[in-house]
C-alpha cells in the first residue's frame, strides 16, 4: 500500500485528499515509512519531522470534515531545502556555523505553501551554503543518487532532487544561482523550474548571490511543478524585487497545443561535448516535439561562455559579502571546498563588479534580438553528460575535478545572469542507467510556455513515471 501512495504524483495525491479517496494521514505516514526506509541509502533529509507532519496531516483531514479544502496542496507532504527560513525552527543551510540557528522569520514561499493546506515533512540535505553544484557536504554527509548511491545528486539542492526521484516526498523547494534547482533535477529524474528572476519571493531564504538567486519547485511531474508554481508565485512587498504582475494559472493553461511553436537547438556551446547517450536522449526528445507540431531550427546563441564568467563574477563577489564576518571569525567551521569558492570574491575590485552587473542589460538584449526573435524557446541538455560519481567530483580527489565540476555546470549558470526562465525535464537514461534530462529556456515570465510543452511532452512518454529501486 505504502508503495502505491508513494508512487502517485502530487496532484494526483492532492485531488485522492480532496475526494475523500486517501487521507493526509494516510498519504503523510506512506511518506515518512519511505523517507525512513530510503534515508540510509541517500542520505536525503537533514531532519524528519515525523510526529509534527502525522499532527499537521490529522488536523488537515479534519479541517477537511469540517469545512473542505483548504486549498490546492490541502494534506499533502512536502519537504524543503533545509534554508527556508521558519520562525523559530532550525535552519541549517547545510552548515556547521547554522547547525542551531532559529531564525525569527518566516520565508513568504513557506507561508504560502502552508496556505495551500501542504504539510511540512522535514528539511532536506543540501550543499553547504548552497555552494556546490555536486551535493558533497563535510558537515551533514554527503547526498546520494537514487538511481545510484555511487553517484552525484547535483546540487546545491541536492536532498530536493534525491527526496522527489526517491518518492519520499510529493514536491519540495530548492533554490537555483547556477542551476542548483535543474542540475538535482536532470540527476534524479524528476522535473525543476529555475524561473524567472522576479517571479518567486526570496524573502527569508538564506542568500547565495543577492542578483542571481530564484526559487523553484521540484517535483515529480509537470502539472506538479505548474502547480506549486502558481501557488508561491506573485509579488510580495517584503521583496521588493518581485514582480507586480498577475500570475498566470500554469496548471490549467497545460491544456493548449504547441503546433508552430519555434523551438530552437543551440549550433553553439550548449552541445559542445556531450556524450553519444545524451545527444541520443536529446535527439528522440527533439523527435518528440517535432510530432507534436513544434518547429525545430538551429540557431546561434551569444556566447554563453563569456555570460558564463560574468555570472562566475557575481556569484563569488556577493558570497563573499554575505559571508565576511563568518570567514573572519569562524573559517575552520567552512569546508575547504566552499571556502575556496567564496574567498575569491575579496580579490574582485568593485570596478569589475558593477561592470558584470551593468553588462546583464546589454546580453539579455543580445540575447532577446539574436535568439528570441527567431524562436520561442531553446532546447539544450542540462549537463553533457551523466550524472559522474562522487568520487570523481570529491573536492580533495585528484584528477579533473575542476573540468568535470565546469562541465556539470556549464549549460545552466548562463541563465541565472540572463534571469531567464529554464525547465528541467526527464528525458531517458544513460548507458550506465542513470537520468537524462533535457532544459526549455524561454523568454523572461513565459513558464506557461515552457509548462505546457513540457507536459505535452510528458503525455507522449513515460520517463517521469519511472521510480529507482531502493
Amino acid at each position: 500500500m505504502t508503495a502505491d501512495i508513494v508512487n502517485l504524483s502530487l496532484t494526483e495525491v492532492a485531488d485522492a485528499i480532496r475526494k475523500k479517496k486517501l487521507s493526509s494521514v494516510e498519504v503523510t505516514r506512506a511518506c515518512i515509512e519511505q523517507a525512513e526506509r530510503v534515508q540510509p541509502r541517500i542520505n536525503c533529509f537533514i531532519s524528519l519531522e515525523a510526529e509534527r507532519a502525522l499532527k499537521a496531516a490529522r488536523k488537515a483531514d479534519q479541517a477537511l470534515q469540517k469545512r473542505g479544502v483548504i486549498g490546492p496542496l490541502h494534506g499533502v507532504p512536502l519537504a524543503h531545502k533545509d534554508m527556508f527560513y521558519r520562525a523559530g525552527e532550525v535552519s541549517t543551510c547545510g552548515s556547521k556555523i547554522l547547525r542551531d540557528y532559529r531564525p525569527n522569520i518566516t520565508s513568504t514561499v513557506v507561508e504560502r505553501l502552508a496556505a495551500a493546506g501542504a504539510i511540512w515533512l522535514g528539511g532536506l540535505n543540501m550543499a553547504e551554503f548552497a555552494a556546490n553544484p555536486t551535493g558533497h557536504n563535510d558537515h551533514w554527509g554527503h547526498c546520494r543518487n537514487p538511481w545510484n548511491p555511487a553517484h552525484m545528486t547535483g546540487g546545491s539542492s541536492s536532498g530536493s532532487g534525491a527526496a522527489v526521484g526517491a518518492r519520499a516526498c510529493y514536491g519540495s523547494l530548492g533554490s537555483d544561482t547556477g542551476g542548483s534547482v535543474r542540475l538535482p533535477a536532470a540527476a534524479c529524474g524528476v522535473v525543476g523550474l529555475k524561473p524567472t528572476n522576479g517571479l518567486i519571493s526570496r524573502y527569508g531564504i538564506m542568500p547565495r548571490s543577492w542578483s542571481q538567486d530564484t526559487v523553484g519547485p521540484l517535483t515529480r511531474t509537470v502539472r506538479d511543478c505548474a502547480r506549486i508554481t502558481r501557488v508561491i508565485a506573485s509579488a510580495d512587498p517584503r521583496d521588493p524585487t518581485c514582480t507586480t504582475a498577475a500570475v498566470p494559472n500554469y496548471e490549467r493553461e497545460l491544456g493548449g497545443k504547441i503546433k508552430g511553436l519555434r523551438m530552437g537547438v543551440p549550433v553553439n556551446h550548449y552541445y559542445k561535448g556531450a556524450t553519444a547517450d545524451v545527444k541520443k536522449c536529446m535527439n528522440d526528445s527533439l523527435a518528440v516535439f517535432k510530432s507534436l507540431g513544434a518547429r525545430i531550427s538551429e540557431v546561434e546563441v551569444p556566447d554563453p561562455g563569456q555570460i558564463f564568467l560574468l555570472s562566475s563574477t557575481i556569484s563569488v563577489a556577493e558570497a563573499s559579502v554575505i559571508h565576511r564576518k563568518w570567514l573572519r571569525e569562524r573559517p575552520q567551521d567552512y569546508s575547504l571546498y566552499v571556502r575556496s569558492r567564496i574567498e575569491p570574491g575579496y580579490h574582485i575590485s568593485a570596478t569589475v563588479y558593477l561592470e558584470a552587473l551593468n553588462l546583464r542589460t546589454h546580453f539579455l538584449d543580445e540575447f532577446m534580438r539574436q535568439v528570441y526573435t527567431k524562436v520561442d524557446v531553446l532546447h539544450t541538455p542540462v549537463m553533457v553528460m551523466p550524472p559522474p560519481t562522487i568520487a570523481e567530483t570529491e573536492p580533495k580527489a585528484s584528477g579533473e575535478v575542476t573540468g568535470i565540476v565546469g562541465r556539470i555546470t556549464r549549460n545552466t549558470r548562463p541563465t541565472n545572469y540572463l534571469g531567464l526562465p529554464a525547465l528541467s525535464v526527464p528525458a531517458g537514461y544513460s548507458n550506465n542507467g542513470l537520468p537524462v534530462a533535457f532544459q526549455l529556456i524561454g523568454r523572461p515570465f513565459s513558464e506557461a510556455v515552457l509548462f505546457r510543452a513540457a507536459h505535452l511532452y510528458q503525455q507522449e512518454t513515460d520517463w517521469h513515471t519511472h521510480m529507482p529501486t531502493l
